[in-house]
């Protein structure tokens, strides 16, 4: 398993990612919501309300850096997130 805080302005990201067995999970978490990977489920993230977007394609937390929107809660487009939008992005408003 692999941990890292990104700085984002004065605020952090949590980062993190956890090999599977074919595939890694990433997660990457900050005070308002969090970015997943595929692995984890949008709907329940939805009926928990959760400010969450979901990336596809990545195998670690440099790649989800990269990445960008796939999809995203309710909550996490009230924030501003967009589908297509870069990671980056989204990171400046979850953190």
């Amino acid at each position: 398993m692999r941990y890292k805080k990104i700085k984002i302005g004065s605020r952090a990201i949590e980062a993190v990612e956890m090999k599977l067995l074919s595939k890694a999970l990433i997660l990457l978490r900050g005070t308002r919501g969090y970015v997943m990977c595929g692995y984890l489920n949008l709907r329940a993230a939805e009926k928990c309300k959760d400010a969450a977007v979901k990336i596809t394609g990545v195998s670690n937390i440099e790649e989800a850096l990269k990445a960008q929107v796939h999809s995203c809660t309710s909550a996490a487009r009230r924030l501003g997130v967009k589908k297509g939008q870069p990671v980056k992005a989204v990171l400046r408003l979850i953190a």
